[in-house]
């Protein structure tokens, strides 16, 4: 197996888009070749299945759509309470918009994993790890609310964000932008 590590990111990047364009069924090393624009049997060369290249994807998508660390410290920076739980939800839903091809691959990969029980266990860890490393940070940074409040929010925000990036005309009588501020003032107790 290859091991420039550049290259290998291109082509879990590639692969992010070919998912997020064409699905699973779309996703062969051919494709991917073709999308990161390189000699075929380029992508054979890195992985060595596809079941590693879905699996590796899973892993790419999440480090793609977390947060820069930069950013959110300087987010951070504003006092603890439901506003700054509000700008950080605002600021989840415009990152997602703005790798939207990252989202989708991943909900392409989690209808994938309803089929592949490898790919389950893959998507559980990086899940599991999700929600945890969101409540250490909700928690350890003295927001409002709870375990069970960070988790009504993390599945709120994920059925908002798969309507606004599948189908948005459904929130069209309903902004994204409204409703995150009336999930946090509905979900999170009042200061004081």
């Amino acid at each position: 197996m290859r091991q420039n590590p550049a290259r290998r990111t291109a082509l879990l990047d590639a692969a992010i888009e070919v998912l997020a364009r064409d699905g699973s069924r779309g996703l062969t090393f051919r494709a991917v070749d073709a999308e990161a624009a390189v000699p075929t049997g380029t992508t054979s060369n890195y992985f060595t299945s596809r079941d590693d290249l879905i699996n590796q994807a899973a892993h790419r998508t999440r480090e793609r759509l977390t947060p820069d660390e930069a950013a959110t410290a300087v987010t951070m920076q504003a006092p603890p309470g439901r506003d700054l739980v509000t700008r950080l939800l605002h600021e989840l839903l415009e990152r997602m918009r703005r790798d939207r091809s990252g989202y989708l691959a991943m909900l392409e990969l989690r209808l994938e994993a309803t089929r592949r029980p490898d790919l389950r266990a893959v998507l559980t860890d990086v899940f599991s790890a999700n929600v945890q490393e969101g409540i250490d940070f909700h928690l350890g940074a003295g927001l409002p609310g709870d375990r069970t409040a960070v988790v009504l929010l993390y599945l709120a925000m994920t059925g908002l964000l798969v309507d606004d990036l599948t189908v948005p005309d459904v929130l069209a009588s309903f902004p994204p932008e409204r409703l995150v501020t009336e999930m946090v003032e509905r979900i999170l107790p009042p200061a004081g």
